[in-house]
């Protein structure tokens, strides 16, 4: 039965979703086509009617996951955007968590189309941090750009060490607190009261 063009669309959609989530859990290098496509619902040999090569696939998937974190983020203030990012569910579940800090160091080895969606990724989650900021003349926009990129740097850079350790490490825990307190510190931000961000579902 031939495939509708909504149906294909529909298809296409659930293999980036599915993409997604299994190259921050394993990596780029650590999924093949086959067993990517197998996890999805379909067949190695359906690959190449949605997609160029894997690279075309690794860049698409990573936009699209970072873009749904950019959109969790939205509206919240540096401390919560913090709190949540160093937190230790984010830390244990890298499938649903930020692209950025799972496959940074992957995407470095990658094509070029790849750190293009990279980049385009960080600027992406950089605006959305911008907008919390309100109204800036050019100076203050420099300023904050250049606040926010270190926050984003040391939030990963942080993820990144602590996922380095075992899991039951105390380091791991240690980490995440003493660059949630200097992170926050640095920005001269002070942490809210009440609940935190959820970056579930990224």
């Amino acid at each position: 039965m031939k495939v509708t063009k909504q149906q294909a669309q529909a298809n296409r959609a659930h293999i980036v979703e599915t993409a997604s989530a299994l190259f921050r859990e394993r990596g780029y290098d650590g999924i093949g086509i086959a067993e990517l496509m197998a996890a999805a619902g379909f067949t190695q040999g359906g690959f190449y009617k949605h997609f160029k090569s894997k690279a075309d696939l690794m860049a698409e998937s990573s936009s699209s996951g970072i873009a749904q974190s950019a959109a969790l983020t939205a509206g919240a203030s540096v401390p919560e955007f913090v709190n949540a990012y160093l937190s230790r569910e984010h830390r244990d579940d890298r499938a649903t968590g930020c692209t950025l800090a799972a496959l940074c160091a992957d995407a470095a080895r990658k094509e070029d189309e790849v750190k293009a969606a990279f980049a385009a990724g960080i600027e992406t989650q950089l605006a959305v941090l911008l907008n919390g900021a309100g109204e800036l003349d050019e100076p203050g926009l420099a300023d904050a750009r250049a606040k926010y990129l270190a926050i984003m740097a040391h939030s990963l850079g942080a993820i990144i060490l602590s996922r380095a350790c075992p899991d039951d490490s105390p380091l791991a825990d240690e980490i995440l607190a003493a660059c949630r307190d200097e992170i926050l510190r640095a920005a001269g931000e002070v942490e809210p009261e009440g609940g935190r961000l959820d970056l579930a579902g990224a």
